[in-house]
């Protein structure tokens, strides 16, 4: 038996426990980690309030990193002990084991908590990426440009060739700047503040926050089919913008790329805040709070 989060009932974070569940072991192409650290995300407030699925109880957890300690059949590309960092597709990473369907080494210049911080952020930023189109030449707008996703896809954006204008608070604007991105302030007159550094418009638009300015990144990039969203549903819908999620095939391909962008400095997620896996309610209220620069991470073992 190993020690896992869990809820039994949809609410707040007081709803969280850590309880006992059976160990897990590795399906083919699979590998089963040691946790160290693992990744907290807004999917995971999400479901916890019965927002995304209707089933009970629920793990949590879709990224971890830690030590390989078991192997499915057919692995071939890691060995007992080593460092890796990934997915698991069991919804279940906030715990002491994991098994990972999609993992890779991690960098050696990162720690796990680092390493625990990246899965969801950078293949949901690459995916929105290579949905857009986004290359070298490109002008892309983000909304929403300070939180981890958001600072993963300017600066994959601007790995790429782009040139990146990202919203975010005024606080925000001098860490936006440093990824590689021009900064604006979100709200009333957005677009006009757009057109002042891009009097053309932008080529493309990635909503990040979620934030009921689908009409504005519309207008700014000259059509619906050049704006994504990963955060406004509803929005999406109503206003015939692509919603980006996870469904229609995820960028995995980001986990085995970034090693060489940290590496080489042109790539770094900080990590806001770290709590033990037995404070992993707390970790929901500070995320909640929206005020978040960087990754909130559960430390385990």
């Amino acid at each position: 038996m190993l020690k896992a989060v869990r809820f039994n009932q949809f609410g707040g974070p007081e709803v969280l426990e850590v309880v006992d569940i059976p160990d897990p072991h590795p399906g083919p192409g699979q590998v089963r980690i040691a946790v160290r650290a693992a990744g907290v995300n807004p999917s995971d407030w999400k479901k916890r309030m019965g927002l995304m699925d209707g089933e009970l109880p629920q793990t949590m957890g879709h990224e971890a990193a830690g030590v390989v300690d078991e192997l499915g059949a057919g692995v071939a590309d890691a060995a007992v002990g080593d460092r890796v960092f990934g997915f698991s597709a069991e919804g279940a990473a906030q715990a002491e084991l994991a098994v990972l369907s999609y993992y890779a080494p991690i960098p050696p210049s990162i720690d796990f908590p680092g390493a625990a911080a990246l899965p969801a952020a950078i293949e949901t930023a690459t995916r929105a990426l290579d949905q857009l189109g986004v290359g070298s030449g490109s002008t892309l707008l983000i909304n929403g440009a300070s939180g981890s996703v958001g600072s993963a896809a300017v600066q994959l954006a601007v790995v790429r060739g782009a040139r990146v204008i990202g919203t975010a608070s005024p606080a925000n604007h001098s860490y936006v700047r440093s990824l590689g991105a021009e900064p604006v302030a979100y709200g009333e007159g957005l677009a006009g503040r757009v057109r002042a550094l891009a009097p053309g418009g932008v080529d493309v638009a990635l909503d990040v926050a979620g934030s009921g300015v689908l009409p504005e990144l519309i207008e700014l990039a000259g059509g619906r089919e050049h704006v994504v969203t990963i955060a406004d549903f509803g929005g999406a819908r109503e206003h015939g913008v692509r919603f980006s999620s996870g469904d229609a095939g995820r960028a995995v391909h980001a986990l085995g790329e970034i090693g060489e962008l940290i590496e080489s400095g042109r790539f770094t997620l900080p990590v806001a805040q770290t709590f033990p896996l037995a404070e992993v309610a707390e970790a929901h209220r500070v995320g909640e709070q929206g005020r978040v620069r960087g990754k909130l991470v559960l430390l385990v073992g």
